[in-house]
């Protein structure tokens, strides 16, 4: 253990996360979902945080490099793995993490803090709560008197386990997530406040609330209202209150512990951190009925795309393929909306980002200018990413790999594998990106790699929930954007799923639902 200029004994901190948001109907995420996204051991976390552009979690990046401008310390990197959307971590994987993790630590010898970047909406193949068991089993690591501070997204889903077992748990404020950075720094912050002495206390309630992801944006609408009360009255507080953070939660987990939770933390008095959180709650189920939203209709769409294909003069538009969301677990490979467009000869379409790493293969192999019969998810059974067959023309090529511009992969490096550029419907028609390694079209990128500029496009349509809106603001307005009602793993129509784990009645699946302030 070092020393300080000022002879005091250098802070360590160990630096770790196993990060997936899991759709419990998805299938299962195995070690290679993780080593095909970030997986980096030891040594390995802080090299990859001093490059350019990591291709690892903002806010690990943030916190360690907030560390090392406020002062001297010594990271303990363990381990840090990242998988894209999926269904339950397969569990012999996570307890091999889990047993990883424990041993390191031990080999590391003694720790003062501990930082997490979790996303916080896993699931397992046999725990309902696998973010609850690494912040406990760390925790049983380190003792009692360890600084534990860990980051995690909006959509988190968070148990009394968790919060339990860590000092301060600070979420994400923004959806399409462009604070990650922001995050990792107070973390930091929070971590060197508790090295100079100070003890949070925090009060978590969840309430009996699951709305789909498409209600949950921060620009506007009742989340948006909610996380800026919270941050009004936190300041209100005069400096007493350390950190409010409001999870939305990730329905598509369903699990006992979903529903929206508030967890505020108090720098020194429970009552503080009780009174706030209560108040937070009760504003959020007595403002329930907002988090109802209704979905543009396929055919509605298709009248729009078809509208703007014959009348330049009308503005473009985007659309979100709302129910194929890679980054909630969708396949990346169903076909409604796009089938459709071609069937009504849709024109100056831009569409991305179909996960086919064999027809992206057979592009690279055919080469550009080559027309075929493009046949879409080849020998698929799945009902909802049926194989579907079109006259196509490979247009572009790409090995797939940038750096995101906007919003949530801004500055991050992108790995999609081999990618092709396809055209359907003749010149001018639609313009398909076809991805090898499943990945949400967040960004312009996804379509800039081939030269295209998204200006040009007269509809564009996206496999991501919200994240684009972000990606795509320049171009973009909320008024020009429209989530279309189709199927898959992702959609918003939550009666569309047959829930077996979400903690009945929950509004607004039941209108039943009922729930009162604790009796403190």
């Amino acid at each position: 253990m070092g020393e300080d200029p000022g002879g005091k004994a250098v802070k360590r901190v160990a630096l770790m996360g196993v990060a997936l948001e899991s759709n419990s109907f998805a299938p299962p995420a195995v070690e290679e979902d993780f080593r095909n996204r970030c997986f980096l051991d030891g040594n390995e976390i802080l090299a990859e945080a001093a490059k350019p552009s990591p291709g690892m979690a903002a806010e690990l990046v943030s916190f360690i490099h907030t560390m090392n401008a406020t002062g001297p310390w010594e990271p303990v990197p363990v381990l840090h793995y990242e998988s894209q959307p999926k269904g339950p971590v397969d569990q012999a994987f996570f307890d091999t993490c889990l047993g990883e993790i424990e041993a390191r630590l031990r080999d590391a010898g003694p720790v003062d803090g501990v930082f997490i970047a979790n996303h916080g909406a896993m699931t397992a193949t046999g725990s309902n709560d696998p973010d609850g068991d690494m912040y406990a089993r760390v925790r049983s690591c380190v003792g009692p008197d360890v600084a534990i501070v860990g980051t995690l997204d909006l959509h988190g889903n968070i148990s009394e386990v968790m919060v339990d077992a860590a000092d301060v748990l600070v979420s994400y404020l923004t959806n399409p997530h462009v604070d990650m950075a922001e995050r990792g720094e107070e973390a930091a912050l929070v971590m060197r406040r508790m090295f100079a002495g100070l003890r949070p206390k925090s009060a978590f309630i969840r309430l009996p609330l699951t709305p789909a992801s498409i209600n949950l944006l921060t620009a506007s609408g009742p989340y948006a209202d909610l996380i800026d009360y919270g941050q009004r009255r936190k300041r209100e507080f005069g400096g007493r209150i350390l950190n409010v953070s409001i999870w939305g939660g990730f329905v598509y987990s369903d699990t006992p512990k979903n529903g929206l939770a508030v967890v505020v933390t108090a720098c020194a008095d429970a009552d503080d951190a009780r009174s706030l959180c209560d108040e937070i709650a009760t504003r959020a189920w007595n403002d329930r009925a907002r988090f109802r939203k209704s979905l543009t209709p396929l055919n509605k769409g298709l009248d729009l795309a078809l509208a703007n294909s014959k009348d330049t003069s009308k503005p473009p538009v985007i659309f979100s393929d709302s129910g194929d969301n890679p980054g909630g677990g969708g396949s990346g490979r169903t076909i409604t909306l796009l089938e459709s467009l071609v069937g009504v000869g849709a024109k100056g379409v831009y569409y991305g980002s179909f996960f086919d790493p064999e027809l992206a293969a057979e592009g690279h192999a055919l080469g550009v200018g080559v027309g075929f019969e493009a046949a879409f998810n080849r020998g698929s059974k799945d009902e909802l990413a049926p194989e579907y067959r079109v006259r196509a023309v490979v247009k572009a090529l790409t090995d797939g790999k940038l750096v995101g511009r906007l919003g949530l992969f801004a500055g991050r490096t992108l790995e999609l594998g081999p990618c092709c550029l396809l055209e359907i419907g003749g010149e001018g028609g639609i313009l398909v990106v076809v991805i090898s390694n499943r990945q949400q079209t967040a960004d312009p990128g996804f379509f800039e790699m081939f030269g295209l500029d998204v200006a040009d496009a007269r509809t564009i349509a996206v496999k991501s929930r919200g994240h684009f809106r972000a990606g795509f603001i320049p171009w973009f307005p909320p008024e020009r954007v429209f989530e279309i009602d189709t199927p898959g793993l992702t959609s918003p129509v939550l009666e569309n799923f047959n829930w077996r784990g979400l903690p009945r009645p929950v509004y607004p699946l039941d209108e039943d639902a009922a729930w009162t302030p604790p009796d403190r």
